[in-house]
């Protein structure tokens, strides 16, 4: 489509989906009708419906997430957005599943459960054990300073300040489900001079000591924006895992993740915890799906082993509104198996939880007391 107003010509080149760019351009009077004849040749070169037909629209596409999904499309005969039985679960109830419900409302508490519309919710909150269930506490608010393409948390630049009472609350909250484990994860607060890493340390140590150091626990924290020095005070805060995420193989992180989240950044967080205090256990999460390849998942293991990272997890991404990134690829849980496998077998990694409903802190504390055990009676 071209608008033109005055000498001026704008110039709109659209895909099925969205604009590709748009340029303005100062035209002169005599050249107006070679650059118009110049454009429209441009847009003939581009995807005919015959091609979206054919498949062969992927030619076409820069966005390597989206060529991949239209590349398995046509393979499958599907626009790959039927959800598989293997990712289908069931309504989360129960006592268990309440009560929690009912106290992070009560004490004014966020979840990455309920706000990444966690599918496993049912399964973590709703066990009869309660000792061996799972709760993933979001601390610093429910609203990030940063947009991934993958994420349904809420996004602002200038979020309201941290409650100074959720530590307090936090540690009250898990002291009165009698947990055994806990994740404590984060939304990236970059507008915070030290990212919320002081805040998060405190809730660390008011748990252990309400709990009389009967609970793990774990963080799932950003990266601080690469500042290691807040690093250190939550690798020397208490607490027994210390978990940063990759999300994805270092091809596909511009396209994923925030850009001001950068492989190489994660992989020095990770680093460093494990260097602050040796004894931590580190971990990190990878989503599949997203039309990473085989050689690019064996890379990214390469390089955390060499960072001497502990725990791997390997999950399923699924789309959580339509507003975010497709899935590339529906993983088959045979597939996961085969990664489970090449982590722990291979690579040497103390634990690999692998499936296509895992995600980062889902059952944490089976997989946390499985390792030790599994290392207890290997001596």
């Amino acid at each position: 489509m071209i608008k033109q107003s005055g000498n001026n010509i704008t110039k709109r080149l659209f895909s099925t989906t969205s604009i590709k760019y748009v340029t303005t351009t100062k035209v002169k009077a005599k050249g107006s009708r070679r650059r118009m004849t110049e454009f429209r040749d441009a847009v003939n070169v581009g995807p005919s419906f015959q091609d979206f037909v054919s498949g062969k629209a992927a030619d076409y596409v820069y966005d390597p997430l989206e060529k991949q999904r239209l590349i398995n499309a046509e393979l499958n005969g599907s626009n790959g957005e039927k959800l598989p039985h293997w990712l289908k679960v069931p309504i989360p109830k129960g006592k268990n599943f309440n009560k929690l419900f009912q106290d992070v409302n009560n004490l004014k508490l966020s979840t990455v459960c309920q706000e990444a519309k966690c599918p496993n919710i049912g399964e973590c909150w709703g066990g009869k054990d309660k000792s061996k269930a799972t709760a993933t506490i979001m601390l610093l608010g429910d609203t990030c300073t940063r947009g991934c393409r993958f994420c349904s948390v809420k996004t602002n630049r200038n979020p309201a300040k941290p409650d100074p009472m959720e530590p307090e609350n936090t540690a009250e909250a898990i002291k009165r489900w009698g947990l055994g484990y806990v994740v404590l994860t984060t939304v990236d607060r970059d507008d915070l001079i030290d990212g919320g890493a002081k805040h998060l340390a405190k809730t660390v140590r008011m748990i252990k000591e309400k709990t009389q150091n009967k609970v793990l626990v774990e963080t799932l924290s950003g990266d601080f924006r690469g500042d290691l020095e807040m690093v250190d005070i939550m690798a020397r805060s208490g607490l027994d895992v210390y978990a940063h995420n990759l999300e994805t193989v270092e091809e596909l992180t511009p396209y994923v993740r925030d850009r001001r989240a950068t492989y190489r950044q994660s992989l020095s967080v990770l680093k460093r915890a494990k260097e602050t205090v040796p004894t931590l256990l580190t971990k990190t999460s990878l989503m599949l799906g997203l039309g990473e390849s085989d050689e690019q998942i064996i890379q990214t293991l390469k390089d955390l082993r060499e960072i001497d990272c502990d725990i791997v997890t390997f999950g399923q991404y699924m789309r959580p509104t339509k507003r975010h990134m497709k899935v590339v690829e529906y993983v088959h849980p045979d597939k996961f198996k085969h990664w489970k496998d090449v982590a722990e077998n291979e690579f040497g990694f103390k634990y690999c939880a692998s499936g296509p409903l895992v995600r980062s802190s889902y059952k944490a504390g089976e997989a946390f007391i499985e390792n030790i055990l599994k290392k207890r009676s290997a001596e």
